[in-house]
């Protein structure tokens, strides 16, 4: 072991934020996501929530307060923002320049961009890592 430091796939970096958004949703809302996607391209991140919405916003909603579930939902977001710029920070090792979010209560997904400082370090998927055996290929 030398001591170098194997930089993360892609993959590793997008299930690992995924996983992060999850528990951020649990922990600040008390709310469990069935699904959290997160895509990285280059110097963006794509993040897509599958049953984002929250009980009081879903009941809301179903009780024709539509515009105040709409205003809630963009309060949360609000309160979420600063937290996620935080969790893709640390994870991707990239500071988060602008965060665009948008919420479809119909749906129940929330989809959010992420403009990144610089495109994070990632390793080639295809490399092999010094931890794997060697094939014979190899």
């Amino acid at each position: 072991m030398t001591g170098e430091i194997l930089v993360p796939t892609r993959g590793k970096l997008e299930r690992s934020l995924a996983q992060g958004i999850q528990a951020l949703y649990r922990s600040l809302f008390g709310h469990q996501t069935s699904q959290a996607v997160c895509n990285l391209l280059d110097n963006k991140l794509i993040i897509v929530i599958e049953n984002a919405i929250t009980q009081p916003e879903k009941l809301l909603a179903l009780n024709g307060q539509e515009d105040l579930a709409s205003q809630v939902r963009s309060q949360l977001d609000s309160v979420l923002q600063l937290q996620l710029k935080e969790l893709i920070a640390q994870v991707l090792g990239v500071g988060v320049t602008d965060l665009l979010s948008d919420a479809t209560l119909e749906t129940g997904r929330t989809g959010t961009i992420a403009i990144l400082e610089s495109a994070p370090q990632v390793r080639d998927a295809s490399q092999k890592s010094k931890t794997q055996p060697k094939t014979p290929d190899s």
